[in-house]
């Protein structure tokens, strides 16, 4: 791991010197010489980071390594500082600074280099022993020992021995411990696959001469797609019903295998309470009932394997199998995955948000042609693919909501997070204020304690203690009597406070602010002194003005400053965003701007709008008839939008929305609440839209008629939006269309659904009192899995169970009436 703090350093170091190079004049060659010498630190790393484990002078080694490289990105910083906001003076003796730290750092890596040498075969022959020896231990069950494996092996030999003649791929996902390995073992020593191929098969397959021969060729633990490809071609595609069969932790491989062959993904399940219950015991107990008096403890520790049966086998080794997918990260996600370790423990993390802390921490590299935050989408995905995130929500457009990180990884990454003092927790095991942290994360309520600390390290301060009115203020003072010079992240969600901290606007060095949930009503003007700010989030506080010292702050990406009231036009919640600035055309780089209020400041303000053309998500609210003209215009400017949600002042105010010729093509999601009267003939040639919410929309024709070509809509919902009679779902339209919501459509009086259209999973009715029929043809609809039904009339109800035979196929049927802003829901 001291090979990324290097290898972060130089990447800064690259930063530094591209920015600086007109200063640097004959310093040219100092630069060049701290480069070279990281290279070749970083290089002896790469061996000694994998040897740290096994030999103490190493390790200490490594961790001075780690000191003085941090000690050289606090110099960095420092000049960044100066130099912003006194100029250049001082920028020669702290490039000798610079130079000074690596000659220190020279004389220890010659030292150690030395000791490295000495038995370096030997102690290269340990390391590889022992990660081999653990990535076998998966294969030491006996079966006989195994639980819950033999519906899994039933499921794989079918996929195996049934199916089509040509060559097939069954691939088994999952994470790191979960037994792929051990179930694969025992369907290839299965009877039935050993009886349909003989001996001479199977040399003909470990020789590699597999053309015209029917085989089963097993490929245990493929963790990168890149060396799928370079195997796949070595297998024939012949009709003689050929399989191969493979395991990972990557899912992206389990996909990628099948797509090129045909087969399928057998997504590996944890066990089940019961079935970890019954491997514990048999285990510990040697299949003896558990003491009543380790009751208590033994449910604990289940708990935390989640049932995964190698971490219940191995708990005592649980560490060194799970680091195996840690250490086999490249250093860029190493950091990105030592960063969740600020979470609290089961905390649901929102990947916006996450990615948006990558960005400003600088994990997150410059690609060309990419946004910081499509780069940081894909750092994500990667590590949600390698399955060292679990995915906890999903939209249905299938865009993840909400995460978490597995306990057993958690506890990992917390060790190692310590070990190299990249983040302190407070609150957990520790009731001290640490020192010396790169980042500071907040668990517990902080009692305010006299004396002195030094936080002058500190990048980023994370709050998440509970909202309680009882807890003393909250208040940066402790942490500024420490010195927070170089502090880029400030993280105050829920925090009890109620005034804008005056002692912010000295972070000069802050990319990223959030007093989210406070009780804070407005934002002081020394605000316009954080020049480096990238993401100010004030949501769901009693902001609803920013000074315009905010137009000075050139680098922002996100303002997301809203909360949403409990009722809008009676239907559904409010949005309450901020008074609109004046002109907005000096933010160029923002990328989220959430919710701007535009009947302030004139004209002026919705043209300038139209100026941010690298937006990718715009909320904008209080629109009024007038707006037309300019809205259009803008949106038509902003390219790149995904994101789009307009909201009018008031229920009669019409928006008109029809001169718009040329749409963003990338738009995904499309929210409007106003009176359109017509459907905006634009809508429909959206063919990236996933997402359409319509409220108070006035529609007199049936909406579905133009959207029903739409390729790839999943989910739409209507708001009191549409005033006609019937709505009529022909066959063979909306191919992707998962979700229907209904809300408020006071004169609806039928809805037919013809055979074969839509594979809709979800539909809900909301209040629609005309509509007295349950939904003609909805028989047909065989991935309905959920109908939800609030305030129907009782004649639907009626006919609802009537029909009950005919809706078997639907898993869940919930019914409920909503009273003070209350559902009681209950299952049919």
């Amino acid at each position: 791991m001291a090979e990324s703090v290097v290898t972060f350093l130089l990447q800064k170091l690259d930063t530094f010197a591209h920015e600086n190079v007109k200063l640097l004049g004959g310093m040219r060659e100092d630069v060049g010489y701290v480069r070279d010498e990281l290279e070749r630190i970083r290089a002896f790393l790469r061996v000694a980071d994998a040897k740290e484990e096994g030999d103490e002078e190493i390790k200490v080694w490594v961790k001075q390594v780690r000191h003085v490289a941090y000690d050289m990105e606090d110099v960095l910083d420092e000049f960044h500082l100066r130099f912003s906001h006194h100029g250049g003076r001082g920028f020669y003796r702290h490039l000798r600074k610079i130079a000074l730290t690596i000659k220190n750092l020279k004389a220890r890596y010659r030292m150690a280099s030395g000791s490295m040498e000495e038995g370096s075969s030997s102690s290269s022959v340990a390391v590889n022993k022992t990660w081999y020896d653990l990535r076998g231990d998966a294969l030491l069950l006996e079966e006989a020992q195994l639980v819950g494996i033999d519906k899994p092996k039933r499921d794989l030999i079918g996929g195996l021995v049934g199916g089509r003649s040509e060559l097939q791929v069954v691939a088994v996902a999952g994470m790191g411990g979960l037994g792929k390995t051990t179930l694969a073992r025992k369907v290839y020593e299965d009877d039935v696959e050993a009886d349909s191929m003989d001996s001479g098969e199977l040399k003909a397959i470990l020789a590699g001469f597999l053309r015209e021969k029917r085989y089963l060729v097993m490929l245990d633990d493929v963790w990168e797609v890149g060396a799928w490809d370079a195997l796949k071609y070595v297998f024939p595609t012949n009709n003689n019903g050929c399989r191969l069969m493979l395991t990972t932790r990557n899912t992206k491989v389990a996909s990628v295998s099948t797509i090129d062959f045909g087969g399928m993904v057998y997504d590996l399940k944890p066990l089940s309470p019961e079935q970890s219950w019954n491997l514990f015991c048999g285990k510990a107990f040697q299949g003896n009932q558990c003491p009543p008096y380790l009751e208590k403890l033994s449910e604990k520790i289940l708990r935390k394997c989640e049932g995964l049966p190698l971490a219940i086998v191995a708990i005592s080794e649980y560490e060194k199998i799970l680091s195996l997918s840690f250490n086999d990260l490249p250093y860029n996600l190493k950091y990105c995955f030592l960063f969740l370790s600020i979470f609290p423990e089961d905390y649901l993390i929102d990947p916006r948000k996450l990615i948006r802390f990558w960005i400003v921490e600088g994990f997150v590299q410059e690609k060309e042609g990419r946004i910081p935050e499509e780069v940081g989408q894909g750092y994500f995905n990667e590590l949600v693919n390698r399955s060292l995130i679990q995915v906890v929500g999903r939209n249905y457009d299938g865009r993840i909501t909400e995460c978490r990180i597995h306990d057993l990884l958690r506890e990992i990454i917390l060790l190692k997070s310590k070990d190299q003092s990249f983040v302190a927790i407070f609150g957990e095991q520790s009731k001290a204020l640490p020192e010396r942290a790169r980042r500071l994360s907040i668990h517990k309520p902080l009692e305010i304690v006299d004396g002195e600390y030094d936080f002058s390290s500190l990048r980023s301060l994370f709050w998440f203690g509970a909202k309680d009115d009882s807890i003393p203020s909250f208040s940066l003072s402790t942490f500024f009597n420490g010195g927070l010079r170089f502090l880029k992240v400030l993280d105050c969600t829920g925090a009890n406070i109620d005034t804008f901290p005056e002692e912010i606007a000295k972070l000069y060095n802050l990319r990223y602010l959030s007093l989210r949930d406070t009780k804070v009503r407005s934002i002081a003007r020394s605000i316009g002194k954080l020049r480096n700010l990238e993401t100010l989030d004030l949501r769901d506080t009693y902001v609803t003005e920013l000074p315009n010292e905010i137009l000075r702050l050139r680098r922002l990406r996100h303002i997301l400053v809203y909360r949403r009231s409990e009722k809008r036009f009676s239907s559904s919640a409010e949005v309450i965003g901020f008074k609109a600035l004046g002109s907005l055309e000096t933010l160029s780089f923002l990328q989220s701007l959430c919710y701007i209020e535009v009947n302030h400041g004139g004209a002026g303000v919705m043209k300038s709008i139209g100026e941010l053309t690298q937006l990718r998500r715009l909320c904008i609210v209080q629109i009024r008839a007038e707006h037309g003209a300019d809205l259009c215009s803008s949106i038509e400017k902003l390219r790149y939008l995904r994101s789009l949600s307009l909201l009018s002042a008031n229920p009669d105010e019409v928006l008109n929305l029809q001169n718009i010729s040329s749409p963003p093509s990338c738009l995904q999601r499309l929210s409007i609440s106003g009176r359109l009267q017509i459907l905006p003939n634009w809508i429909p040639s959206l063919s990236n839209l996933t997402t359409l919410v319509l409220e108070v929309s006035g529609l007199q024709i049936d909406p579905f008629e133009s959207l029903q070509s739409l390729p790839n809509l999943v989910y739409v919902e209507l708001i009191q939006a549409y005033d006609g009679e019937t709505l009529c779902f022909k066959a063979g339209d909306f191919k992707m269309l998962k979700l229907l919501a209904f809300s408020k459509l006071d004169r609806l009086r039928k809805v037919t659904i013809e055979k074969g259209t839509m594979p809709l999973e979800g539909i809900r009715f909301i209040s629609c009192k005309s509509l007295e029929e349950v939904p003609s043809g909805i028989e047909t609809l065989g991935n309905l899995e959920s109908l939800e039904l609030i305030d129907m009339p009782d004649e639907f109800l009626s006919q609802l169970r009537q029909r009950r035979n005919d809706l078997l196929h639907i898993s869940s049927i919930l019914i409920g009436h909503e009273a003070d802003g209350v559902v009681d829901r209950y299952v049919l």
